[in-house]
């Protein structure tokens, strides 16, 4: 008949004395102890805290040379007051009779900082490198498009507006809404001190139409439609779809990188004026709560606050954003390798470099265009 291994377990009891005492049963073999390891290691650290406390080990059915380096290790590698079957003693003997040595100390590194930093020069460069001979490429595809508009990808162009753009509207609504709920209701409270209320249609119309609004839509959209065209892209390596393209003769720049970066160029601008109209609505609605500035009022005044040039400007800096943005993305998806681990980090490598980018460009484009629109 077999005999039924149970699983190892630990069980504090308090004998009739007041002592208290350690219960180990079941199996201790390293094939049983590794499932329930996360769970046997706190409770031993736990019970082993007890100086004073009894070990029985006479209820474990097996017990192996793992199993008992498992729970000398949990004792502090020594031997406390413990009940033993006869056959395991030899074990925990050799166990208190054995030297473990102190690991020796990791040698310091000390051009570890500067190893890395030159890694981290070396991937910018190639990744600037790979990024600008796509770039050429997209030139090339264009260029040959404009003398022959029979074979512009209107349909794949017409897919990546919908996906990137009208599939975007809820997302970049709710958010630029909370947004400008926060910036109205956080910059009412400092005007109200200085009797200014009227200012919050200045700061709100250009905080929002020219800074805010562009960041704001290309940072969700680098988020949401770019991370989407690096898994995509990632997807088709992996499962050889682009080299089935190539073998066609079919190229990749201009089917599936060219159509994306001109939907986004298209749709990001687009996005701005819907995030930067749901953002006013949520700060003229907190300015009304706030300072009882009326709407009528608010939109009356954004105009003489807001010059014009201040929206060309914001969607100008969205077009570029949407194509960087796409261009990006679209280099990360195809630096993938055909194995699932390289897809999750360059997806992840994607929105931040995206991310990034979009950041040090608006900060650019508010060097250069710092007398414009005021």
């Amino acid at each position: 008949m077999a005999i039924i291994l149970n699983p190892p377990r630990l069980q504090r009891v308090t004998d009739a004395d007041g002592l208290n005492r350690i219960e180990v049963s079941g199996t201790w073999l390293l094939r049983e102890i590794l499932p329930d390891a996360a769970i046997l290691r706190p409770q031993l650290a736990q019970y082993a805290k007890d100086t004073n406390a009894r070990w029985d080990l006479r209820a474990i059915q097996q017990l192996d040379a793992a199993g008992a380096l498992f729970l000398w290790r949990m004792w502090g590698r020594r031997r406390p007051d413990v009940l033993l079957k006869p056959e395991y003693e030899d074990i925990f003997a050799n166990l208190a009779t054995k030297p473990f040595p102190e690991p020796p100390p990791l040698p310091r590194d000390r051009l570890g900082l500067l190893v890395k930093l030159g890694q981290g020069l070396l991937s910018f460069s190639r990744n600037l490198y790979a990024i600008t001979i796509l770039a050429g490429n997209l030139l090339l595809d264009l260029l040959y498009l404009l003398r022959h508009p029979a074979d512009i990808p209107w349909r794949e162009i017409s897919a990546n507006i919908h996906r990137t753009g009208s599939q975007a509207l809820a997302i970049t609504a709710l958010v630029g809404f909370l947004v400008g709920v926060v910036l109205s209701y956080l910059s009412s409270i400092q005007l109200k001190n200085y009797g200014a209320d009227v200012f919050i249609i200045n700061i709100l119309g250009l905080g929002i139409v020219r800074e805010l609004g562009p960041i704001l839509a290309a940072i969700l959209v680098a988020g949401r439609s770019g991370s989407s065209m690096t898994a995509q892209l990632g997807v088709m390596r992996v499962t050889r779809e682009l080299d089935a393209l190539s073998a066609m003769g079919i190229s990749h720049t201009q089917r599936l990188v060219l159509p994306k970066v001109i939907a986004l160029a298209i749709t990001l601008p687009l996005l701005i004026i819907w995030s930067d109209m749901a953002a006013l609505l949520g700060g003229m609605l907190s300015a009304y709560l706030q300072l009882d500035i009326g709407y009528r009022q608010f939109l009356h005044g954004l105009p003489a606050a807001v010059p014009i040039a201040n929206l060309w400007l914001s969607l100008c800096k969205g077009s570029v954003f949407g194509m960087l943005v796409a261009l990006i993305a679209c280099h990360y998806g195809l630096q993938i390798k055909p194995n699932t681990e390289s897809l999750g980090a360059s997806t992840t490598d994607s929105v931040v470099t995206s991310i990034t980018i979009v950041i040090i460009v608006d900060a650019i484009f508010a060097v250069i265009f710092s007398n414009v629109g005021f």
